[in-house]
């Protein structure tokens, strides 16, 4: 180990490539002890390096192979759909790793300037993947909390402190683990204390994945998801907009289950230009099967000033019996669904990208569960907006099931749809709920209260999911508290150290002041 942090020239490439061995954490792959090993080899540079400047370049090094290799797919979404020149669109999704990676240096310098690396990096760790949950509306893609969903011991402690907390948690067993790389010879004491430490994470993460925080509400009812596996490329051309409706709703004419869901925009048209058409063959089919299709759609709202063109919206649309009611996309997708700086960078949009709906409106931030015609009630998310944990829980616990309508067909092939619902599994574990998935292209999947897929449609095909839905009612710690236990305990964890430091230095200074104070009075 010591040859290979000596070695140079090859030292950035080792941790690049430790960096981008860490995605095997992630879905597809769900290899969950690889993303622990590799923060401790991590944690072990960090160690090791002479001074925090050296440990923000490992740092750097390091998040770059995680996040060039995590999200690459960044650069289809712009070139081969968007219509980015390749040069720009490589150079804005490394320029978008360069400032991830960032993070993962800050934490090395930090946790090398507090003295107490090994206890300060955790934590730090955990707050880093937060920030990136927020700063500039948020991107916490390949947060490390995600890399132990679903099948590690350490997705037990979801329910109580989120995916943040598991962040830290899962870095401190990596902290462990880095502690047998840094000592040479360590004693029987530490080989002890270490091997308690590591097994009691284990083994209480373990037992609460074992509880059932939540209960069954109502009984079971049947559920269509329906993937209508429409080209990205020419989802959006009026050529094929009323062929594409009605490949959709002959679909929803075979079904006769209680509860159809339709992908984000699976309509690409403007609900308002559309709605007779629209809704009354959509009420008919509801009525027929004494339930509610949900249909995402974009949606115009002209009622802040009727003589303006009004505000369009992302929206999901519930049709039945006894009417339409709607959820509006809340989180949009900076420069996906909205342009900052407009001013600045519009000239991109116009001259560079071929996007539509790039400059959306925002819907509420607290929007009612939509109730069902069985009385269960559903917590709508609209693509990446299941990444946000904190924002999920608005419509709980009043929300018996969760449901995720996206389109992550602007990504092709990539593994960025897999990834996708790994934080839709992450949701239902933090929830105690099922979590439903309707999309495009896929991933179209059901995943239970314990974040297990148990039904997953095949991608990039055309078909009808169809399963047995459970409403759950109850609260986990999480739903009741959010991300706040999490906040808390880390920044006091930090408070703690910034002081045990001070503390120290204080007394070295002592130490070092008191011969020269005994020399004077002699």
């Amino acid at each position: 180990m010591k040859k290979i942090f000596q070695a140079p020239i090859a030292k950035p490439i080792y941790l690049f490539l430790l960096g981008a061995s860490s995605v095997l954490g992630f879905a597809p792959y769900y290899l969950f002890p690889v993303s622990i090993l590799s923060v401790a080899v991590l944690f072990y540079f960090w160690q090791m390096a002479a001074n925090a400047k050296t440990a923000f370049w490992l740092g750097l090094q390091y998040g770059l192979g995680l996040f060039i290799i995590g999200i690459y797919w960044i650069y289809i979404s712009l070139h081969d759909f968007g219509g980015m020149p390749w040069w720009f669109a490589g150079f804005v999704t490394f320029g978008l790793c360069v400032f991830m990676a960032l993070f993962t240096a800050s934490v090395g310098w930090l946790s090398k300037k507090s003295g107490a690396l090994l206890w300060c990096a955790p934590v730090l760790w955990g707050v880093a993947d937060w920030v990136r949950s927020w700063i500039f509306t948020g991107f916490p893609w390949l947060t490390l909390g995600y890399s132990q969903v679903p099948q590690s011991p350490l997705a037990g402690f979801m329910p109580i402190v989120g995916v943040y907390g598991v962040s830290v948690i899962t870095a401190f067993l990596a902290a462990l683990f880095a502690n047998f790389l840094i000592a040479p010879k360590p004693t029987l004491i530490f080989k002890r204390n270490a091997i308690a430490a590591i097994t009691l994470l284990l083994v209480t993460g373990g037992l609460l994945k074992a509880v059932e925080w939540t209960t069954p509400a109502g009984q079971p009812f049947n559920v269509a998801l329906l993937q209508g596996n429409i080209a990205q490329d020419v989802k959006w051309s009026p050529d094929i907009a009323k062929s594409t409706i009605e490949r959709y709703l002959a679909m929803i004419k075979l079904s006769d289950a209680t509860l159809i869901v339709l992908p984000e925009t699976a309509f690409p048209i403007v609900y308002s230009e559309e709605a007779p058409y629209v809704k009354d063959a959509l009420q008919t089919y509801a009525k027929r099967n004494n339930g509610d299709i949900i249909v995402g759609m974009i949606e115009q709202d002209e009622t802040k000033n009727p003589t303006s063109t009004g505000d369009y919206f992302n929206s999901a649309l519930k049709f039945n019996a006894q009417g339409v009611q709607n959820y509006r996309k809340n989180h949009l997708v900076p420069f996906g669904e909205f342009i900052p700086l407009k001013s600045l960078v519009g000239w991109v949009y116009r001259d560079w990208l071929n996007m539509p709906l790039s400059d959306l409106a925002r819907g509420g931030t607290h929007q009612k569960a939509m109730r069902l015609t069985n009385q269960q009630r559903v917590a709508i998310n609209i693509c990446y907006e299941d990444v946000f944990g904190e924002e999920i829980i608005r419509q709980l616990p009043e929300a018996n099931i969760l449901v995720n309508i996206s389109n992550d067909a602007w990504y092709g092939q990539s593994y960025a749809a897999h990834q996708h619902m790994q934080f839709s599994q992450a949701r239902a574990i933090e929830t105690g709920r099922m979590m439903l998935r309707a999309t495009n292209t896929g991933a179209t999947v059901a995943i239970d209260q314990h974040g297990d897929v148990f039904v997953h449609a095949p991608h990039d095909i055309e078909t009808m999911l169809n399963i047995q839905a459970q409403g759950f009612a109850g609260s986990t710690p999480y739903i009741r508290f959010g991300n706040w236990p999490f906040i808390i305990l880390s920044f006091s964890s930090l408070l703690g150290i910034v002081l045990r430091n001070k503390t120290a230095k204080n007394i070295q200074t002592d130490a070092l002041k008191f011969p020269r104070e005994k020399i004077n009075a002699l």
